[in-house]
């Protein structure tokens, strides 16, 4: 939302070395194109860190720390980030929560002559313009009503305060990326996927959304909240997102739900993640509330106060895995608080969990009739064309749809 366009996710474990440079050179055409850190700048799986990330494509760093309550030791801890590793190029420091013209001072003139990097601004503490966050991080935009007056008010705050110079400055030192690649768009006979896209559902990565349009498919938005019945669908895609912070909403659409079941008994291929998993059970239960779901598979989900999985899983694909092709092992993630209860005993499942928690820990992917449903998160990246294979599975039912729609 800050951006202005679809913000893309680099992941050494998930792309590689390689298919991380191929997708820097497609997507970073830009002005300026902004890699955002995850975790501390060394931390990071299998050597997967930002710092590594910086270094495989050359970019220069800007360390933002939150300097509140710290005097020389942020000049301990800036000198070392910087020497840390010396292939590394920190192109300096951002301070965050600071008191005011006294405490910057001091820490600017502590880590620019005592650490020798660069301050490239001092952001004070800024009264009533923190982003709101739960669980899973911060509310996503496409539930933050008022995300742009944010992104607004924190721009000229924050802008104020930082050497927007200099930090240009030193992006300018990074080659510019070549133009991205033509996108193929979707066929006028292609299959059409519906995409949950509204304040219960939000989690798509936006390669992924590209991913399905360039194996032949046209994306249908659905809202799950406000849309009283289906649209002519041939496949449906439930992405991510916190169904449990609209489970009323989502139980009062009886009618959807209803359809959804039908088209799901009728033969609909559906894939679902995390909370689209959560939508399709039975009923979902968030503290002393329990409101019913849509009833296609035969679970009960259940909010907790931590974290059930997180973190990057490793999934065997079995013999029932319904989109075909040979069995493989791919990797992905999971970030879920909630868990399934009540589980049929009958039920099929098209992973076995190598890494990670999935559904209880052995299994994750649930399988019922078209339906694909699981805790993991996929990517098309990779080698892992999780995006083309369902596409191709919705081709394969849209015969057998028409037969039973006649």
């Amino acid at each position: 939302a800050a951006a202005g366009t679809p913000c893309r996710n680099l992941d050494m474990r998930l792309q590689g070395a390689e298919g991380v440079r191929a997708y820097w050179a497609r997507h970073a055409a830009a002005d300026v194109a902004i890699v955002e850190g995850n975790q501390g700048l060394y931390d990071g799986v299998d050597g997967g860190s930002n710092a590594a990330l910086a270094k495989l494509l050359g970019l220069p760093v800007v360390v933002v720390m939150d300097a509140r309550g710290m005097g020389r030791t942020a000049a301990a801890l800036a000198l070392g980030l910087a020497a840390f590793d010396r292939d590394l190029r920190v192109a300096g420091i951002v301070l965050n929560r600071v008191a005011g013209s006294r405490h910057e001072a001091t820490l600017r003139t502590a880590i620019e002559t005592e650490a020798g990097v660069r301050v490239l601004g001092a952001i004070p503490e800024l009264d009533g313009a923190a982003l709101v966050q739960r669980h899973l991080g911060l509310v996503p935009p496409n539930e933050a009503g008022a995300a742009a007056a944010t992104i607004e008010s924190l721009a000229q705050r924050v802008g104020a305060h930082l050497d927007v110079d200099a930090i240009l400055a030193a992006a300018a030192q990074v080659a510019p990326a070549p133009a991205p690649a033509r996108i193929a768009r979707a066929i006028s006979n292609g299959p059409r996927i519906g995409i949950a896209t509204d304040r219960a559902f939000g989690f798509y990565y936006a390669d992924d959304l590209e991913a399905l349009q360039e194996a032949g498919a046209a994306l249908v938005v659905i809202d799950t909240l406000r849309d009283a019945h289906l649209p002519r669908i041939d496949g449906l895609f439930l992405g991510g997102g916190f169904p449990e912070t609209c489970g009323r909403e989502l139980a009062m659409n009886g009618t959807l739900r209803a359809e959804l079941r039908q088209a799901i008994d009728a033969g609909l291929p559906v894939y679902a993640e995390c909370g689209g998993l959560m939508y399709l059970t039975r009923s979902l239960t968030h503290g002393r509330d329990t409101y019913a779901m849509v009833g296609a598979i035969a679970a009960d989900a259940v909010m907790h106060d931590k974290p059930a999985g997180k973190g990057y899983v490793t999934l065997a694909e079995t013999a029932s895995h319904p989109w075909g092709g040979t069995a493989a092992t791919i990797e992905a993630h999971e970030f879920h608080y909630s868990t399934l209860e009540n589980v049929d005993p009958r039920t099929t499942f098209a992973y076995r969990v190598l890494r990670g928690h999935g559904i209880d820990g052995r299994h994750d992917g649930i399988v019922h009739r078209n339906v694909l449903a699981s805790y993991a998160h996929l990517r098309s990246v990779g080698g892992n064309d999780w995006a083309a294979r369902f596409v191709a599975h919705v081709r394969r039912c849209m015969p057998r749809q028409a037969r039973a729609a006649a």
